[in-house]
């Protein structure tokens, strides 16, 4: 009989050190499995490759892996921030000069990094405090509305691709799915409410029309699609117009990343702001973004997601997330999978999008609850009520031939402008 000791060596997966072995294999799956509806949410909404995306996401968290030395059980992939932005760059410059903004948004990135390592990590706190970060993240929720309300009634641009009520009924099953594993979900089921909600409006999409003798899956992108295919990428063309247009959309990401890296901090018992520290955790953030750019993917960022399945499966060895990022590379080139994706139908994802950009909305108001009660003082209700409207308005700057601030780029200037020119509130 062997007695057990309090210091007894934790479980292989349980141990935040790095030791990567064919036993994490399982777990990672798990992960990407958790990851995988906000993943390929993004480049659906958006018109970029989910292929790519997942790629992209494998590759990015291999990137920060290396950055950081290991040390940190943290997953890249889409960031919902750089949805509106990226739907706005393509419609505007095109595919290829919007993914060449994207990587420079991960450029910013690294240059935050490198001014942390000079001023601290108090700098860009100071910089960007709470009162101009709030308001930019209820922009971004704010401001996908309409996208989401369009998709939920089944209209895109001026066509109606599903009977109205028909789309609504999807939406409001994937809608209703979503929250209710959001809420009531125990276990890992609590972390994948987003796939919970796929699947309920899929299934009730393939019943209603069974039972209406009607087709409301197109299955012909899958049933032509290989099965190995290279994922989509896309070489990127650098637009200064693109490029500064989405770059302020990259302030609100920046400072959410302070919050992941404390987030898993607290999870794991470990002090990540000081080893690696921030400034590596966001260099590694930066890079990663920028390959994701440079291949035609969405931005990267740590998925808070992964961190509650961390949190519930205690799974700390930070080489589970090697495993997931290996899976998620292999995945890119299931050329069935990114067809079986094409085959979601829209009102489906408009049901989830309601609930998820709507949440984006209520992270940044628990931005602005930080302020306590400085937040009815003169000048942050100037600088908050400024950036909303500006953000929601419409108001669009042009400078000089083929330069345009907007929306959630120039919301995010005028609040950091206004935040240094101000004076501080009298006593």
């Amino acid at each position: 009989m062997t007695a057990t000791s309090d210091h007894a060596p934790a479980p292989d997966s349980q141990s935040a050190d790095y030791r990567f072995t064919p036993k994490q294999a399982l777990a990672g799956a798990q992960m990407l499995f958790v990851a995988f509806g906000a993943l390929v949410l993004v480049p659906l909404l958006t018109g970029l490759d989910p292929s790519v995306a997942l790629f992209t996401a494998g590759l990015g968290t291999l990137i920060f892996q290396i950055v950081t030395r290991g040390q940190v059980p943290v997953f890249l992939a889409s960031s919902f921030a750089f949805i509106a932005p990226i739907i706005y760059g393509v419609q505007t410059w095109g595919m290829a000069a919007t993914t060449g903004g994207l990587a420079a948004a991960g450029l910013l990135y690294v240059a935050l990094s490198f001014a942390i390592r000079a001023f601290g990590a108090g700098f860009l706190h100071r910089l960007l405090p709470p009162v101009v970060v709030g308001p930019v993240i209820m922009v971004i929720g704010l401001s996908l509305a309409p996208v989401a309300v369009n998709m939920a009634t089944g209209l895109a641009g001026d066509t109606q691709v599903m009977p109205r009520n028909t789309a609504l009924l999807l939406a409001a099953i994937s809608l209703g799915a979503t929250m209710l594993t959001a809420i009531l979900g125990r276990g890992i089921m609590r972390v994948v409410p987003i796939l919970a909600g796929i699947a309920a409006g899929y299934a009730a999409a393939l019943i209603l029309g069974a039972a209406t003798g009607s087709s409301l899956i197109d299955t012909a992108a899958l049933s032509g699609a290989p099965w190995f295919k290279v994922p989509g990428f896309v070489a990127p063309e650098f637009s200064l117009a693109a490029i500064l247009f989405i770059l302020p959309v990259a302030i609100a990401p920046a400072i959410e990343h302070f919050g992941d890296i404390m987030a898993i901090s607290s999870v794991t018992k470990r002090d990540y702001m000081q080893k690696p520290g921030i400034q590596n955790t966001m260099l590694g953030d930066g890079l990663a973004t920028a390959a994701a750019g440079l291949l035609g993917g969405p931005p990267n960022t740590t998925y808070s997601e992964v961190t509650g399945a961390v949190t519930l499966t205690r799974a700390f060895n930070p080489a589970i997330m090697t495993w997931a990022a290996v899976f998620a590379i292999a995945l890119s080139f299931a050329g069935k999978l990114s067809g079986a994706l094409s085959t979601i139908p829209m009102p489906v994802m408009g049901g989830i999008m309601i609930l998820l950009f709507g949440m984006v909305t209520v992270v940044g108001l628990s931005v602005l609850a930080k302020l306590g009660e400085a937040l009815t003082e003169a000048r942050n209700m100037v600088i908050i009520s400024t950036v909303l409207i500006i953000g929601l308005g419409g108001l669009t700057l042009q400078f000089g031939e083929g330069f345009t601030l907007a929306g959630i780029g120039l919301s995010g200037v005028a609040g950091l402008l206004l935040n240094l020119i101000l004076p501080k509130q009298r006593d």
